[in-house]
């Protein structure tokens, strides 16, 4: 049996991992040459890590399972012919199943790409925001805005974490350097309750980080303009700032438009609870790129999610009458680093937890991080579920 795997990241991954197992001859596309880290980049901003500490190389990767891997960016795909255009061309077919795990794109702000960074995005994005920021620093003093979107034909698209992470640490890396009354830091969003997803009691501690670390907060407006010094709200108020971190909320991958796959309204691959699309032989969706199923209003797209898809559906290729769902599998967890501790976050149907983790819990979030590279390379076992 022949795969093909559109994507390199922690879902494309972690299939081809499962898929090697049995044996199957797998081929992964990737717009870059390595598997990126996205959890453990928050630290790139205050130069705690660097590119190359939250990259792996994807023909390590491939040395140590078995696939095969072209780098090259996927222009279109005839899902009805399996058959993949690729970026320089090349046209990739003759395979028995294909995987989406491409990621999704971001929502469109008028001059989000020229004034904004986001701990994201494109990798190279977080080295930027760690260049901006050192000039501040030698600067003296500055003003700094983070924040997230929103999409509201798709709530589960929303990845705010990051941005409150990225701005706590960066708050800790100004105090260390005694130049934190030198800095302005603002949280901003245009939803009313922003990270109300983790639950009531977790909002109330939010604040209440805010309110110990004197970060002001601009929420409940709708976000219309980016400027290269601030921010523009539908009211005409605008956030100043020299520096904007911002995470936009996502949205289908523009490729899959011309796909003839069924998307959701955001433009989200359509598949059934096992991630097989509707109509299509042996076509699946998993990760960024498929709409998460079921009523939750809580369900976020996570790399924990995606990669629970992954394996399910290496297994539902290889055991089609024993099938497996992600449904029950689909909860909040994380651990929000803030620079000098973490807070251990779920969520779930019947829970909904915040636990703050003095000190340990940064140094639980930098030992995931060495985990998850020695693991995937195979040098370490992996632990159940992780």
């Amino acid at each position: 049996m022949k795969v093909l795997i559109l994507g390199g990241g922690f879902a494309g991954i972690e299939s081809a991992i499962f898929l090697r197992k049995s044996d199957v001859d797998v081929t992964i596309v990737s717009d870059r040459d390595f598997f990126y880290i996205y959890p453990t980049s928050i630290w790139i901003p205050t130069g705690e890590c660097t590119l190359n500490d939250v990259s792996i190389s994807l023909n390590d990767l491939a040395r140590a399972h078995g696939f095969d891997v072209v780098v090259d960016g996927v222009s279109s795909l005839d899902a009805e012919a399996k058959k993949v255009t690729l970026q320089s061309g090349k046209v990739i077919e003759g395979y028995d199943a294909i995987i989406i795990a491409m990621g999704h794109h971001k929502v469109q702000i008028d001059g989000m790409k020229e004034h904004t960074l986001s701990i994201c995005g494109a990798p190279e994005e977080a080295l930027e925001i760690h260049k901006r920021l050192d000039a501040l620093v030698q600067k003296g003093g500055g003003k700094l805005a983070f924040g997230f979107g929103g999409n509201p034909k798709d709530k589960s698209s929303v990845r705010g974490g990051p941005a409150f992470e990225v701005m706590f640490n960066v708050h800790n890396y100004l105090k260390k350097r005694k130049l934190r009354d030198k800095f302005e830091l603002t949280f901003f969003a245009p939803m009313q309750k922003p990270g109300e997803k983790m639950g009531e009691k977790a909002l109330v501690m939010m604040d209440k980080m805010l309110d110990m670390t004197n970060i002001d907060k601009k929420i409940g407006k709708k976000i219309t303009k980016f400027e290269s010094d601030g921010v523009i709200f539908e009211d005409g108020e605008k956030l100043q700032s020299d520096l904007i971190m911002f995470i936009s909320a996502g949205k289908g991958h523009n490729v899959l438009e011309s796909s003839s796959l069924p998307l959701s309204e955001a433009g989200y691959v359509v598949t059934d609870e096992y991630n097989r699309v509707e109509g299509f032989d042996d076509i699946y969706a998993i990760g960024d790129s498929a709409m998460l199923l079921g009523e939750k209003d809580w369900k976020a797209k996570q790399g924990h999610v995606a990669e629970v898809m992954a394996r399910n559906v290496a297994h539902n290729i290889l055991n089609p009458d024993d099938k497996l769902s992600y449904i029950d599998h689909l909860n909040i967890l994380c651990v929000m680093d803030i620079g000098n501790g973490a807070a251990f976050v779920y969520r779930s149907d019947t829970s909904a937890k915040m636990i703050p983790l003095p000190i340990v819990g940064h140094w639980m979030k930098k030992g995931w991080g060495w985990y998850c590279r020695n693991s995937k390379l195979g040098r370490i076992p992996r632990l159940p579920g992780l």
